[in-house]
């Protein structure tokens, strides 16, 4: 990474043994009276249920807490009202069954399977159309006068527009906030000039994560810009900002005439997205070419299946040993009365047909428990099956007969669709694809069910490689940079949210257990997260936000990188040349980067970018997100915007938490749109708006990859409340790290770091003796020093001050 110091902030970190005890309850004792996961342990998944999105109406972040617990699989929504929390979950019937009988309070279905149903018709009639036709970031500005002595501190107040609205977002952060549940009255003047509180009042609430509280925060709409707001905290207290504008519109389009777009028409499946980026290699072979990744999933394919008998202790699991498209769909099973009394288990086999003559007593009524019976068909019929037990039932009940019943792995993708172990494949652009220019990776579909981000990835290699000859812009983000694009990291799942279960999350591998729900009526449960499957601050390291159990839909497999697609995504990340990337994700509208872990009871979080990193997030993130805006004016808000763990929750084991602690790469997470499958003109909208995005990352790249200008810093000297004492502070002309010393030494990479106030705050204010002498320089992100200043410890042209007050 750029700032020397960085590397040692990115270590993984071992969790205190307390913390990682703790983590296994995944609630904190503040927790114990919410709802517990109270499921009995053979109420698995039910196959065939297909799944809504509803919202679930929470008393707090403890209660939240609970709910993560019980496995549920949670969208990306999580909104706190003054009334409590209300997340998203995705639930069958029965899972909604359960979560209301174990105390939770289930709101509005927001989303039904029939929508998914309607955009894969809506898709098809798209296709068919097409064929006939043609075959910033702003820091918070407190008030100078008297930092250090009130109890609230204004850290963002951010006025910005979305689609017609105005709106002003204000956090602030109050002494008591921990232990004292007050809302805070945010008071608005109405322009400059104007008296405070001619622009109204808002509220803003306490934002308590983990049982941890992290600043009050609110959003209002409004009828005038203000320029000032004030909060006077329930002590008397008060504090005044500043209002900067969030993602201000630019004077200038970025795109000049004549520049080519919308280029996607339908939602596309894994198989036409790598197939859509061959055509692109194919007809850019000197800009573009294909890479095949070096790990094959798992393949779109499954062993044939049936489970027989209704009670759990008397049903009989049985999977083929081959794969159903390789002959175990032509398997078939009967379990018989033979009709006479006194008669014993015996199994016949006939082609591919498996009979079962169960036992009976002398009055011919059968006797045969399940175990007997699977016993029978793995020694009977053992090279054509596996049988087992229903979940770990010892299988004492007694079997009822059952009809000739076949296997089926119970896919339904066409033929055009593979059934081997698939290859994953990204395109890579640029003019000089040799490593020696700034790599930058984007990434999607790690979630199966999410539509809307493989789009964003074809249309901008659409752009990138179609606006080359004519566009000098694009031309230069070609000649400058090496682009990895991945549009869809974990295929089989992608196939089979289309083709089969349109809200699967994971990949399709099984790795429930015979005694678990690795059966027939498991089948939409099963696969990894593969978000929850990397290498830091994981649920192996002892981080909260992913499930040891195999249904969960934020399951973490059985150890890091135990999946495919997840070392496919590590091998990518280890190109030394990859110093940016972006992870689409969808829904939420969120824009988001690390720490994205934390380890309960106490909220341990992973290590948290300097100071100087947050702000290249920022400033970065203002570029990317203003960009996105230019479409239709929407906005991703100042609230969703932020470290992982900050505005959403903890995600253990993410994938952005393994670019930039294990290789440092910037990394970026975009949440696309409030849908995982939008209605397609909605889709569409979403696909320009966050292209414009993922195309200005490769113009951030591309300037950090040119830039040669040095930073500039001064020193800030303003009142302390304590005798004898001053506050400094620094500023910088850029996102750059600040290395300084008190006792008259010469800086260098090894001197203090400059550092945060504080979560979402700018620079921390040091107290010092009036008069102290401070030595200082500053390095950016490119790894330019201010003034050429070789940081040895033999140089002189550092910077130099004295803690002093100016004179009037």
């Amino acid at each position: 990474m750029p700032y020397p110091q960085s590397p040692r902030w990115r270590r993984r970190l071992p969790v205190p043994l307390a913390a990682a005890t703790a983590v296994v309850l995944l609630v904190s004792p503040a927790a114990a009276t919410a709802p517990q996961p109270a499921a009995p342990a053979d109420a698995g998944p039910v196959a065939g249920e297909q799944a809504s999105v509803v919202e679930v109406l929470l008393d707090g972040t403890a209660e939240l807490d609970a709910l993560v617990a019980t496995g549920v699989d949670l969208d990306h929504h999580v909104e706190r009202t003054e009334d409590g929390v209300v997340a998203h979950a995705v639930v069958t019937p029965s899972e909604a069954a359960r979560l209301t009988a174990a105390g939770f309070t289930l709101g509005d279905a927001l989303y039904r399977p029939e929508d998914s149903r309607a955009r894969i018709a809506e898709r098809e009639a798209t296709i068919a159309a097409h064929v006939a036709e043609n075959r910033e970031f702003a820091a918070a500005a407190s008030d100078p006068t008297a930092p250090d002595v009130s109890d609230v501190k204004i850290i963002r107040a951010d006025y910005y527009t979305s689609g017609t609205s105005q709106i002003l977002s204000v956090e602030a952060k109050w002494a008591q906030g921990q232990t004292a549940s007050n809302t805070l009255t945010v008071e608005r003047d109405s322009g400059p000039g104007t008296a405070m509180g001619s622009g109204g009042t808002q509220t803003i609430s306490r934002f308590v994560d983990a049982g941890v509280y992290l600043y009050h925060r609110g959003a209002a709409t409004v009828t005038a810009r203000p320029e000032y707001v004030r909060i006077t905290s329930p002590t008397g207290d008060v504090a005044v900002a500043k209002v900067r504008e969030w993602l201000p519109t630019p004077e200038t389009s970025p795109e000049p005439p004549g520049y080519q777009k919308d280029f996607v028409t339908s939602y596309l499946t894994p198989t036409e997205l790598y197939a859509r980026i061959h055509q692109l290699a194919a007809e850019f072979p000197d800009l573009a070419e294909i890479v095949e990744l070096p790990y094959k999933t798992n393949g779109y394919r499954r062993h044939a299946q049936a489970v027989l008998g209704a009670a759990n202790a008397s049903r009989v699991a049985v999977d083929s040993l081959a794969w159903g498209h390789e002959g175990g769909n032509d398997i078939s099973v009967e379990l018989a009365n033979p009709g006479p009394g006194n008669a014993t288990t015996g199994v016949t086999v006939i082609g591919s047909h498996i009979r079962v003559n169960l036992a009976t007593d002398a009055a011919g009524a059968v006797t045969s428990t399940a175990a007997q019976v699977v016993a029978a068909l793995n020694s009977g019929a053992g090279s054509l099956v596996r049988a087992y037990t229903y979940r770990g039932s010892p299988g004492t009940g007694v079997v009822a007969p059952a009809p000739r019943t076949p296997l089926t792995d119970d896919l339904s993708a066409p033929a055009s669709v593979s059934r081997d172990p698939h290859p994953v494949y990204a395109i890579r652009i640029g003019k000089h694809r040799d490593g020696t220019k700034t790599g930058v990776l984007a990434y999607a579909q790690e979630h199966a069910r999410e539509w809307v981000p493989p789009l964003v990835t074809i249309e901008t290699a659409e752009r990138l490689l179609r606006n080359y000859a004519h566009d000098g812009r694009t031309k230069q983000l070609l000649n400058n940079l090496d682009i990895w694009i991945a549009p869809s990291i974990n295929p089989d799942g992608g196939h089979y949210s289309f083709y089969d279960f349109n809200s699967q999350r994971k990949n399709m591998t099984n790795h429930c257990p015979l005694t678990g729900a690795a059966d027939f009526l498991g089948r939409d449960s099963w696969g990894v997260d593969v978000n929850r499957n990397y290498t830091e601050y994981s649920l192996f390291d002892g981080y909260s936000g992913a499930s040891s159990s195999c249904t969960s839909g934020t399951y973490a497999g059985p150890s890091e990188l135990s999946e495919p697609e997840d070392k496919n995504l590590d091998w990518l990340a280890s190109r030394p040349n990859i110093k940016f990337s972006m992870n689409l994700h969808s829904s939420g509208n969120y824009f988001m980067w690390s720490p994205g872990a934390y380890a309960l009871p106490d909220r341990t979080s992973a290590p948290r970018p300097s100071l100087a990193d947050e702000s290249f997030f920022w400033g970065a993130s203002s570029r990317i997100l203003t960009a996105i805006k230019q479409h239709r004016n929407m906005a991703v808000t100042p609230a969703r915007t932020g470290p992982i763990s900050d505005v959403l929750y903890s995600a253990a084991g993410n994938s952005g938490d393994m670019l930039w602690y294990k290789y440092g790469i910037y990394a970026w997470n975009f949440e696309v749109g409030t849908s995982f499958q939008p209605q397609w003109d909605e889709a569409h909208d979403e696909t320009m708006e966050f292209a414009n995005g993922l195309v200005e990352l490769m113009r951030v790249a591309r300037d950090y990859a040119s830039d040669k200008k040095r930073p500039e810093s001064t020193l800030t000297i303003a009142p302390s409340s304590t005798p004898g004492m001053v506050n400094v502070t620094f500023d910088v002309s850029e996102p750059a790290a600040v290395f300084y010393t008190l006792d008259g030494a010469a800086p260098t990479y090894e001197s203090t770091l400059y550092g945060s106030a504080g979560v979402r705050e700018g620079g921390e204010t040091l107290t010092v003796p009036a008069g102290t002498r401070v030595n200082w320089f500053s390095v950016d992100a490119a790894g330019n020093v201010e003034n050429n200043y070789q940081p040895d410890g033999n140089g002189k042209n550092y910077r130099k001050g004295q803690a002093v007050l100016p004179t009037s």
